[in-house]
């Protein structure tokens, strides 16, 4: 497959950079979101014109740093599947001899330091176009820019690529922006299923999906801290800017899982749910662009620290999904997934829904749900599996400092 690198493309990089070897990676985070982000990609749907811009800015900003090629073709890993659903609908796929055949592309670039193990880094790049399957927006079609979700992570994967060079050298790093995540971890899966590299030497993975929230308790959720014996101990050790929500399992609705299954430790970091998640309006204006650094910082900290610790033990988590409750209804918000108090506290609402409808704000803590006291995410989970569409049940938030029970019908 040819790439043509299009004049958007080269001309945001040109203005990027400046003459010298020196300096042709001083790019900013926030320079990447700025083109990731942008409308010129049309949501960077998986297969679409825009993702392959998407794609091809990726590989520049890897040959720029000084990575290798370690994709099939360059430093590019394609795939193919057939959707669900009718492809054509929402946006110009690539396709194979005519058939609604989409084909999505990894992009893989190597530091090679000549060590016995490797870490990979990584973050998915594709979005949801123009509203595709998983959208949470109700109005006009509208392009998904998908700034948090995941320009963020994409932008602190090159941040930190920048700064490894030469850097840290007992081990190798592999970086990879996913494909396909969107659509479930499709390119994280195909990469380990067909590796371009020995994976019984990685050392251990680290994901950044959705960084780009940093909110101003600095609350920092990291995912995976029990798939390795010393991963707890290295995560508290080296912070000193973040509240940390620390979680043991390897399992999350992001490319570290498709890393976990294959036995490898696994590190996800994630800043939090928000109510633009999945929408239009999910864009780079509304990022912390200096929270992404402290980020990038912290996790090259870890590295660091990890460094002279040779390869790691893997170690198996419970899958924390398996015991969730399944509930038919809900109340249509957005919980705050980092909240680590008493109840369950809601980061967004949605117009329209049994919340919205009695009353319910963003910012209220849920304390009753029936009577079902809720201390956490999984109580809440609980007490809604006891109803179902049509019942009507009184619920208890605290906003601020004041408890108010409202009446709610599913």
């Amino acid at each position: 497959m040819k790439y043509i690198i299009t004049s958007l493309i080269l001309l945001f990089l040109t203005a990027c950079k400046t003459e010298t070897k020196e300096t042709i990676n001083t790019v900013s985070i926030k320079e990447d979101v700025a083109f990731l982000a942008s409308d010129a990609l049309e949501g960077r749907q998986t297969g679409s014109d825009g993702e392959q811009k998407a794609a091809t800015y990726i590989a520049e900003r890897f040959q720029n740093i000084g990575l290798q090629e370690k994709g099939t073709e360059k430093y590019f890993q394609t795939f193919s599947f057939r959707p669900k659903t009718d492809p054509h609908q929402e946006v110009n796929y690539t396709v194979k001899d005519g058939d609604s055949t989409i084909t999505g592309t990894n992009v893989i670039g190597y530091i090679d330091n000549k060590a016995e193990n490797t870490i990979i880094i990584g973050a998915h790049y594709d979005h949801l176009g123009y509203g595709a399957e998983g959208s949470l927006h109700r109005g006009e079609r509208a392009i998904h820019n998908g700034a948090d979700d995941n320009a963020s992570g994409v932008a602190v994967l090159l941040n930190l690529a920048g700064r490894l060079k030469a850097k840290n050298t007992n081990n190798n790093y592999l970086f990879m922006a996913f494909s396909g995540e969107e659509l479930g971890l499709l390119g994280s899966n195909y990469f380990v299923k067909n590796p371009t590299i020995d994976t019984k030497k990685v050392d251990y993975m680290i994901n950044m999906d959705m960084v780009g929230r940093l909110k101003a308790d600095s609350t920092l959720a990291v995912y995976g801290v029990g798939t390795s014996p010393i991963f707890k101990q290295t995560v508290t050790a080296n912070n000193s800017k973040f509240k940390i929500v620390a979680k043991e399992s390897g399992v999350g609705p992001s490319d570290h899982t498709s890393f976990y299954h294959a036995d490898i430790p696994v590190l996800h970091f994630f800043t939090g749910q928000h109510e633009d998640y999945h929408k239009p309006t999910d864009d780079t204006e509304k990022l912390n662009y200096e929270g992404m650094q402290t980020i990038s910082n912290y996790i090259f900290e870890i590295i660091t620290d990890l460094d002279n610790n040779g390869k790691l033990p893997f170690r198996a988590t419970k899958n924390e999904s398996d015991s969730v409750p399944k509930f038919k209804v809900g109340l249509g918000v957005t919980p705050d997934y980092l909240y680590d108090g008493e109840g369950m506290r809601i980061d967004g609402t949605r117009e329209n829904t049994p919340a919205t409808n009695a009353g319910i704000q963003k910012g209220d803590v849920v304390m009753k749900i029936g009577d079902n006291d809720i201390s956490d995410m999984m109580s809440y989970m609980k007490a809604l599996a006891a109803f179902k569409k049509g019942d009507t049940t009184k619920v208890t938030v605290k906003r601020e400092e004041e408890l108010i029970e409202v009446e709610v019908t599913f």
